[in-house]
C-alpha cells in the first residue's frame, strides 16, 4: 500500500471508534478511526459498521483513516434507545444472507424465536437459511417434521450433525462467497457446529459471543470471520435482541410469506384476520394451508408479544 493514496477496504473488525479494515487489494489489516468530518452533527446511528465498504488513507504511522463509507445494499440494525432519542446501532453491514442454528433437542427448538427471526430478516430484507442441528438426537424424519413446515414457505432448511458429518458440506457451500450473519439460541452447538465447517471458526465465533455478553464497556465488539471457502461470517449474539421497534400491526402480514398474498382476498379490507367472515387467513388455517403454529406466531408478534 502506498502512503497518502485513497485505498478501497472492508471493516472486519469494529470497537470503540477504531476499526480494522482489510485492503481490497491487500492482505494487511489497518487500523483506523473515522475522519472528523464524518462525525460532524447530530448522529442517529452507526456511522460504519462491519461489513462495510470504505475508501481510506494509509497514514506514514501505518494507522489509517477512513475518509468514505460506500452505500450499504442492507443492514441488520437494532434500535438502541437513549435519553437523547433514538439510535440505530448497525450490527452488520452488508450481510449477503441470515444463517439461523437451531438443534432439533437439547435444547428443544423455539420455533417462535425463530419465526420472530425470520420475521426481522423478511422485514430488513435479508434472505434467511435455517439450520436445523443435531439431528442425530431425534431422527432424519422426525427433525423434517419438526422443521420442514418452512421449506414450502421458501426458507432453506439444512440438517446438520457433526457427529454423523450430516449436512456439513451443504452448509459449507451455502456459506461460501457469501457476508453471512449468525444467529441461534444458546447451547444449539453452533460452535461445533463452525469447528467443524473450518477448524479453528467456532472457537473464535464463541470469543466474540462471549466478549460480547460481558458487560457494557464491550458490546461494540464486532467482527468478521475469513471462510476458506471464501466469504466472511459474523456471529450476530445481538439478534435475539432486535426488536420490531418500527413495525406496524397492520404490516406483519408482509413478513409471514404465506399470509402475503391471502390478505388481499379477505372479505375487508381492514381485516384484522381473527375473527371477521370472509377472511382468507382463517380460512386457510382451518384448511390446513397455513400451519396453525405460524398462524400463533403471528398473532403473538402482531400484538407485540416475544
Amino acid at each position: 500500500m502506498s502512503t497518502l493514496t485513497p485505498l478501497t477496504g472492508l471493516i472486519i473488525r469494529a470497537q470503540s471508534g477504531f476499526f480494522t479494515v482489510l485492503g481490497a487489494d491487500s492482505d494487511s489489516a489497518v487500523t483506523c478511526q473515522l475522519r472528523g468530518r464524518l462525525k460532524q452533527g447530530r448522529r442517529e446511528g452507526d456511522l460504519a459498521a462491519i461489513g462495510d465498504t470504505v475508501i481510506f488513507t494509509l497514514l506514514p504511522d501505518s494507522s489509517g483513516v477512513i475518509d468514505e463509507i460506500l452505500p450499504r445494499k442492507s443492514e441488520i440494525v437494532r434500535l438502541d434507545p437513549r435519553p437523547q432519542g433514538e439510535y440505530r446501532q448497525v450490527l452488520l453491514a452488508n450481510p449477503d444472507q441470515a444463517v439461523f442454528v437451531f438443534a432439533c433437542a437439547h435444547p428443544a427448538p423455539k420455533l417462535r424465536m425463530l419465526d420472530r427471526f425470520l420475521v426481522i430478516a423478511e422485514k430488513q430484507n435479508i434472505p434467511a437459511i435455517i439450520v436445523a442441528n443435531k439431528v442425530d438426537l431425534v431422527g432424519s424424519e422426525a427433525a423434517r417434521e419438526l422443521f420442514g413446515l418452512y421449506e414450502p414457505l421458501g426458507y432453506r432448511v439444512i440438517y446438520t450433525s457433526v457427529k454423523e458429518l450430516l449436512g456439513l458440506d451443504e452448509l459449507r457451500e451455502a456459506l461460501g462467497e457469501k457476508l453471512s450473519a449468525l444467529a441461534g439460541p444458546s447451547g444449539v452447538g453452533k460452535s461445533s457446529l463452525m469447528n467443524a465447517i473450518q477448524p479453528g471458526l467456532g472457537i473464535a465465533v464463541g470469543e466474540v459471543s462471549s466478549f460480547m455478553k460481558k458487560g457494557t464497556h464491550t458490546t461494540n465488539f464486532r467482527q468478521l470471520h475469513r471462510l476458506d471457502v471464501g466469504g466472511w461470517v459474523a456471529d450476530a449474539p445481538g439478534w435475539k435482541s432486535l426488536a420490531l421497534w418500527d413495525t406496524e400491526p397492520e404490516e406483519m402480514d408482509a413478513y409471514f410469506p404465506e399470509l402475503r398474498d391471502l390478505v388481499s382476498e379477505c372479505q375487508f379490507s381492514d381485516c384484522s384476520h381473527t375473527h371477521e367472515p370472509g377472511c382468507a387467513v382463517l380460512a386457510a388455517v382451518k384448511s390446513g394451508e397455513v400451519r396453525q403454529e405460524r398462524y400463533d406466531s403471528y398473532l403473538r408478534l402482531k400484538a407485540g408479544q416475544e
